[in-house]
Parts: C-alpha cells; sequence; structure tokens
C-alpha cells in the first residue's frame, strides 16, 4: 500500500507542472464562462454542474444559447458533433498510450480535451512514473481547473467588473509553445510543415469557421499516405545521431 501511494504522488508530482500554463488559461476562460451564465440569468449551479458533466469549453459557452432557445436536442447532438468532431482524431491518435491503463481509460476518454491531449501526447514522462497515473492527473487537474474557474465566475459574475474580451488568447498562445516544443523534439520537421502547409490551405479553402475538421482529415490521410517514409527517414537520422555521438 505504502509503495503505491508513493507511485501516485509520483506521478502527481511529475504531472502537475506540465498543467500550470493550462491552470492559468482554463481559470480566465473559466471565469469568463461563469459570467457569461451568469449575466445571461443562469445560477451559478448550472455553470458548475455543466463544466463537470459536458467538459467541453466550446460548446459550453454554445450551449447557453441552446438553453434559452427552442427545445431542439437533435440540433444540439449536431452541432456537439460538428465542433467536438476533432476528438475522434485524439483519439485515434492516443490507442496505444490508454492500452493498459485499467479503469482510468474511461476517464482519460471523457477527459480528453485539447489541452490534455497535447500534454499527455507529447510530455516526455520519466520512467519511474507510472504513464496511466500521469495522464490520469493530467486530466483530472486540467477539469479540476476548468470546474474552479467556471463555478467561481458563475458565483462572483455579478461582482465582476471588467471588460473579459481578448482573454481567450492566452489558450492560442499555450498551443503555440507546445508546437514550438514539439518542434525542438523533433529530429525531422517533414510532418510538422505539412501540418502548417495542410492548415493554411484548409483555411484558404473553407474559411476560418469551417477549417478545422477539414484539415485534420487531410493531414490524417498525407500523414497516414507517408508514415512508412517519415519513419525511415527518422529511423535514418537517429543511426546517424548516435553514430556520431560515439
Amino acid at each position: 500500500m505504502q509503495k503505491r501511494s508513493k507511485m501516485i504522488k509520483r506521478a502527481f508530482t511529475a504531472a502537475f507542472p506540465y498543467t500550470i500554463p493550462i491552470f492559468a488559461g482554463f481559470w480566465f476562460l473559466g471565469i469568463t464562462y461563469g459570467i457569461y451564465m451568469n449575466v445571461s440569468g443562469f445560477s451559478f449551479w448550472y455553470p458548475m454542474l455543466m463544466s463537470v458533466t459536458i467538459f467541453a469549453g466550446s460548446i459550453e459557452f454554445v450551449t447557453v444559447n441552446m438553453l434559452l432557445g427552442a427545445f431542439n436536442p437533435l440540433q444540439a447532438f449536431a452541432m456537439t458533433l460538428m465542433i467536438n468532431a476533432r476528438h475522434l482524431f485524439y483519439g485515434i491518435s492516443m490507442l496505444d498510450k490508454f492500452r493498459g491503463t485499467g479503469w482510468k481509460k474511461g476517464y482519460l476518454i471523457f477527459g480528453m480535451c485539447d489541452e490534455s491531449f497535447s500534454i499527455n501526447y507529447t510530455a516526455d514522462i520519466p520512467e519511474d512514473v507510472d504513464r496511466g497515473w500521469f495522464m490520469f492527473f493530467v486530466t483530472l487537474l486540467n477539469h479540476f481547473y476548468w470546474f474552479s474557474g467556471a463555478t467561481l465566475g458563475g458565483i462572483f459574475g455579478s461582482l465582476i467588473r471588467f471588460d473579459t474580451e481578448g482573454l481567450e488568447f492566452v489558450m492560442t498562445a499555450m498551443f503555440v509553445v507546445i508546437f514550438l516544443e514539439q518542434w525542438l523534439k523533433e529530429n525531422d520537421h517533414t510532418s510538422s510543415v505539412l501540418g502548417l502547409i495542410l492548415s493554411l490551405l484548409c483555411l484558404a479553402a473553407f474559411g476560418v469557421d469551417r477549417f478545422i475538421l477539414p484539415a485534420m482529415l487531410v493531414i490524417l490521410v498525407v500523414l497516414t499516405l507517408m508514415r512508412r517514409t517519415l519513419e525511415r527517414r527518422e529511423a535514418g537520422k537517429d543511426a546517424v545521431q548516435k553514430g556520431g555521438g560515439e
């Protein structure tokens, strides 16, 4: 039992620093969401419960208008699927990483937001840290940050008087940093460059509001077709680096 406790504590200690940037962004956005719910006429119970059970920032903002409008479950389902369809690709990418995580797998799937996916997919987890517990704490902490921010915003929203416009840029800046960190870890930047180029082409073709899903589909197809080539190039560069080190 003591050994298990130490293992869990070690995983929490390793995961927490990765989530600190998320804390800043989620608190700003969560509080903004809670305030938005408050000024829209909803009690703090709404953002509190929705942040726990839905845990999807974009759709939670959209849900406010759905709750104020006519009851239309089919429209709600289609809207949610369209906005969060990118999570299908996240799930495919995490199939191997989630394998062997036991009962934690269900929560990892439920709580896999953009930020948790980015950390769990790219983080260099120390060898003495349990991978399943590490990903669990990353997901749990990020979930708690959003929940606490949304709840506080709902409770104190009527007392806050400042312009929250532009706070969402915190998350954009965070993803830029994550991309740069991944770039520095790569020996071959082909996949990253392709991702940027294909995303820009889809942005030009489909517009700002509709380019994400087509871009992810195109990137998935292109990288799948080029997988063997990219793996051979990566293995060749690793061999050259090891040879040079020796």
